[in-house]
C-alpha cells in the first residue's frame, strides 16, 4: 500500500487511474461516467457531481474527488452489503480503526441502515464515517456506489472500507451542525421509526403533520432537530404531500426521540464560515457537506471552510445525518 503523500482534492480521471495503478487506498466521488472508466484496485466510490473545493463549492462532471485513506492503515478490507445484511457490517471491522461507508440514496439499503444503525451492537467501538451517493438533480441518473476491487457499480448495495490503524492512533469524528432547536417550537413525537409519517403528537395532541405544517406556514428548509445524548441531530423534510396527508423525510424519525423545528438561519454562508473557522488548520482524512445546505444556502461558487470533499445526499457519522458537515481526522495517542 502506498504512503499518502498527496492532497485530498479533485483530480482528472486519468490521474485517478494512475493513483489506482500505484496501489493507493482511496475513497472517490464523481460522475458515474468517469468512475466507470477506472481500473480495478483499492478504492470505493459513490456518484455525485457536487463538491467542496478549497477555493469554492462547485458542480463538475469532469473531475473526481479523491480522499487518500492509506497513509496510516496497517490493513484494510473492502466489502459490499445489501439491505438484508447491512446490520452485520461492523463484524468485518478491526479492533482499532474506522469504517468508511458509502450508500446509494433512496434505496432499501439506505433505509435499512438508517433505521437499524442506532441499535447495531458495537456501533461506537470504532468510528463509522461516510456519505450517501447521489446524482445531478437535473438528470435522470440513478445513485450508485462502486466496489473498486471489481470495478463494479451497484445501485442497491452499500460499499465499505474497513481500515486497521496502529495501536498508537485513532480516528475521530466531528459533526458540524449550524442548526439548533427553536425554543419557540412545539415538542413533536412520532409513533413509529419511519421515513414517512401521517400523524404525530404536537405538544401531546395528535395531529396530521402535513396539515400542521401547512396551517402554520412552517419553513420546510429547516430540519427537525432532536437531542441524541447531547448532540443535535437533524432530520430534513423531503416532501409534504397535502393531498394524502403524508410528510416524507431524508432520514427516519424515531418514536423514542423528542423533536423540535430548527431555529431559522439568516445567512448560511456566514454560519458555516464561522463554525468551520475552528477547523481551518485541521488535517482532515475526510470531509463532506449536505446537498441541502448547498442548495438552501446557495453555496455554489462560495467558500465554506478550508476543506474538500463531496456534497452529499446524506452524511454518515455512526448513523445517517442530514444538513450537517462531517469531518474525520486521524489522531495519535
Amino acid at each position: 500500500m502506498k504512503e499518502n503523500i498527496l492532497e485530498n482534492k479533485l483530480y482528472p480521471v486519468e490521474q485517478v487511474a494512475d493513483f489506482i495503478k500505484q496501489g493507493y487506498l482511496m475513497s472517490l466521488a464523481g460522475d458515474e461516467r468517469l468512475l466507470a472508466q477506472l481500473p480495478e484496485g483499492n478504492w470505493v466510490a459513490g456518484t455525485i457531481p457536487y463538491f467542496m473545493d478549497k477555493e469554492k463549492n462547485i458542480f463538475t462532471q469532469d473531475l473526481i474527488n479523491v480522499n487518500f485513506l492509506g497513509k496510516d492503515a496497517e490493513d484494510f478490507i473492502i466489502k459490499t452489503y445489501d439491505a438484508d445484511n447491512i446490520e452485520t457490517f461492523l463484524v468485518d471491522g478491526f479492533d482499532n480503526g474506522f469504517t468508511f461507508l458509502i450508500i446509494p440514496a433512496l434505496t432499501e439499503v439506505h433505509k435499512s441502515f438508517a433505521i437499524k444503525a442506532q441499535d447495531m451492537e458495537n456501533l461506537y467501538n470504532n468510528p463509522v464515517v461516510g456519505w450517501v451517493s447521489g446524482v445531478d438533480l437535473n438528470s435522470l441518473d440513478i445513485p450508485k456506489v462502486f466496489d473498486g476491487t471489481k470495478a463494479s457499480a451497484y445501485e442497491n448495495k452499500a460499499v465499505a472500507i474497513h481500515v486497521k490503524l496502529p495501536e498508537n492512533m485513532f480516528a475521530q469524528l466531528e459533526i458540524v451542525n449550524i442548526f439548533e432547536q427553536d425554543p419557540e417550537s412545539p415538542e413533536i413525537r412520532f409513533f413509529t421509526d419511519n421515513f414517512d409519517v401521517v400523524n404525530c403528537l404536537i405538544d401531546g395532541e395528535e395531529k396530521n403533520f402535513a396539515k400542521y405544517i401547512k396551517e402554520n406556514h412552517i419553513d420546510t428548509k429547516l430540519p427537525l432537530v432532536a437531542d441524541y445524548t447531547g448532540a443535535s441531530i437533524n432530520v430534513s423534510i423531503k416532501e409534504v404531500d397535502d393531498e394524502h396527508g403524508i410528510v416524507s423525510f431524508y432520514a427516519p424519525v424515531f418514536n423514542d426521540k423528542i423533536y423540535k423545528f430548527a431555529k431559522p438561519i439568516r445567512n448560511y454562508e456566514r454560519a458555516f464560515g464561522e463554525r468551520l473557522q475552528e477547523y481551518a488548520e485541521i488535517n482532515s482524512q475526510f470531509a463532506c457537506n449536505c446537498i441541502l445546505n448547498y442548495l438552501y444556502g446557495e453555496l455554489e461558487g462560495k467558500k465554506t471552510g478550508n476543506l474538500s470533499g463531496p456534497i452529499t445526499f446524506g452524511e454518515v457519522a455512526y448513523q445517517l445525518l442530514n444538513q450537517t458537515f462531517v469531518i474525520m481526522t486521524i489522531e495519535k495517542l
